[in-house]
């Protein structure tokens, strides 16, 4: 298939400039939304650049050697981020998972890193501080990126079969190679290191048990992403979907599995042990088992838009407030009204067969977002 040019304009997202309230308020250290669902997460995409196009995420056919990506200057400044962040946590974010595009393609990665370690959250405690790769860099990163603080890392894998890992990210781009990184990510202390494979039926479903066999008992959690329809670009099929209750029985005919509780409220996979005490994996069902309910997470765009949704279709531009000479209160206020009247759940929309209560407008893609 040959490569075609996507026009700037074409996959860029509307954002409209937060009004700032009339009444300021100060942040109480807790916000919850119109369903009830506190402020609690933080994603921040760095980078809109991947040098992986992987078709669910990144097709070369859109994605091509003409694409335009974002210019250096309308990426946030580690030191914008920082006071985000530091307004975000006031209002009740715990933890920050850096994400892209591939978030290791961002010079000075490790700078952002012990800016950020250095904040605190509303509770006094220092912030967690996540990200997630797709390991073609960590071999060389791993060491400073613990030095700098970041709490652990995830790592995204599709395949465990060469040829097939290289077919997914469509840069020939060897699996040995993010083995690896994530070998020097134990080796640092980055720990404990997850790995998500996102499984297509009829692409990569193959390769679950022998996923599961080589992370069982090396004390790396893996977890099962279903395919999911973020954005207007990668062809998504319901057909494609394994639902994660069929993963489940795949492996439970394999290894005898136990159900385990939720580390915290609002967290996205459901856990599963081995039985033998092998470790533990998870799945992350959007598609099938919608837990838009329980969703408190915001996520940030590489330049400074606030998505309250991973299936949104419109931002609101913080970047705006922020070189437009507004106050740490007045972008304060500002957000504390956005959350409260967040309202979204698209995933659950979906679930019930309501394509026009989900909405039709075309939503934001992985890369420009992260996951």
């Amino acid at each position: 298939m040959g490569e075609s040019v996507v026009p700037l304009a074409d996959l860029r997202y509307a954002a409209s400039v937060p009004a700032i309230p009339a009444r300021l308020q100060e942040p109480t250290g807790h916000l919850n939304d119109r369903l009830a669902r506190p402020l609690r997460d933080l994603r921040i995409s760095v980078t809109d650049r991947c040098n992986f196009r992987c078709g669910y995420c990144m097709p070369r056919e859109v994605f091509g050697r003409d694409y335009q990506f974002l210019p250096h200057s309308s990426l946030l400044t580690f030191e914008e981020i920082t006071r985000l962040t530091c307004i975000f946590a006031a209002h009740g974010v715990a933890k920050v998972r850096l994400t892209g595009g591939e978030p290791l393609l961002r010079k000075g990665i490790e700078q952002l890193v012990a800016m950020l370690v250095d904040l605190r959250g509303a509770d006094g405690r220092p912030l967690e501080v996540t990200l997630t790769t797709n390991g073609s860099l960590l071999a060389r990163k791993a060491q400073a990126l613990q030095a700098a603080g970041l709490s652990r890392v995830t790592v995204s894998l599709d395949a465990l079969d060469d040829a097939i890992f290289r077919r997914m990210n469509d840069a020939d781009f060897p699996l040995a190679d993010v083995l690896a990184g994530i070998d020097a990510a134990r080796s640092a202390g980055l720990a404990p290191i997850k790995v998500n494979m996102v499984v297509q039926r009829g692409v990569n479903d193959d390769q679950v048990l022998p996923m599961a066999r080589h992370f069982r008992g090396s004390g790396i959690v893996l977890r099962f992403i279903e395919y999911m329809d973020v954005g207007a670009t990668n062809g998504w099929r319901m057909d494609q979907v394994v639902p994660s209750v069929q993963l489940l029985e795949r492996l439970q005919a394999a290894w005898p599995l136990e159900p385990m509780p939720a580390n915290a409220a609002g967290e996205t996979a459901e856990r599963w042990r081995y039985r033998d005490g092998s470790g533990e994996v998870g799945f992350i069902s959007s598609v099938t088992r919608a837990f838009c309910r329980d969703c408190n997470r915001a996520r940030l765009s590489t330049e400074g838009k606030l998505f309250t949704c991973l299936f949104a279709s419109r931002g609101h531009d913080l970047r705006a407030l922020l070189r437009g000479g507004r106050s740490d209160l007045e972008i304060s206020s500002a957000l504390h009204d956005l959350w409260g009247q967040r309202s979204d759940r698209y995933s659950e929309l979906r679930s019930a067969h309501s394509a026009a209560a989900a909405g039709d407008e075309r939503r934001i893609e992985m890369h420009y977002i992260g996951g």
